[in-house]
């Protein structure tokens, strides 16, 4: 049995990047950040692969354009994926999509429901903008609140908010499809 070799850290491979500009190192970058990177800012934006697919393109486009003020004092992932949120809500600001959050905010209300299951990912971008990017950030990519707080621009408090808020709404768009499926079981 071989061994696989072991992968070439991110640090190296940017620094082939920056020194000699190393396509190949850039494509491996790429390959390994990007399906991460695609799904959350796929939810952010409610669903809309093509606008997913620009702010994909352009945080990479600001990232290599950063790279040589990377401190390394987090992963590569971690400061590439905080480079997509701010891309990602800057379209939703230019959409009009985005309100700032705060804890003033009023609680969402579901849409009027028409008999029609619903599943979770639909659920999440039927949330507004700020709960949803809460919700993704806090519990599918495992962000804390403060580094939730730190990347959206709000307290951490209002992250803690937002999140209750969004959670709530999302139990109420699930209520008929859990009910549905308590039934058939």
């Amino acid at each position: 049995m071989r061994a696989e070799p072991a992968a070439v850290p991110d640090q190296a491979l940017a620094q082939a990047l920056l020194l000699r500009g190393d396509e190949q190192s850039f494509r491996e970058l790429y390959a390994r950040h990007t399906p991460r990177l695609y799904q959350l800012v796929l939810r952010m934006l409610g669903g809309a692969e093509h606008d997913a697919e620009d702010v994909v393109q352009e945080t990479w486009i600001r990232a290599t354009e950063a790279l040589g003020g990377f401190r390394w004092e987090a992963a590569f992932g971690t400061w590439l994926t905080g480079i997509g949120i701010n891309v990602a809500r800057g379209l939703l600001r230019k959409q009009g999509r985005w309100q700032p959050l705060d804890d003033a905010s009023e609680p969402w209300r579901p849409p009027p429901r028409d008999g029609e299951r619903i599943d979770l990912e639909r659920a999440i971008a039927l949330l507004p903008a700020g709960y949803r990017s809460v919700l993704l950030l806090h519990d599918v990519e495992g962000y804390t609140h403060d580094e939730i707080g730190e990347r959206l621009g709000i307290a951490p408090g209002t992250s803690k908010s937002q999140l209750s808020h969004a959670r709530k709404a999302l139990r109420r768009l699930l209520e008929p499809a859990m009910k549905e499926a308590h039934e058939h079981a």
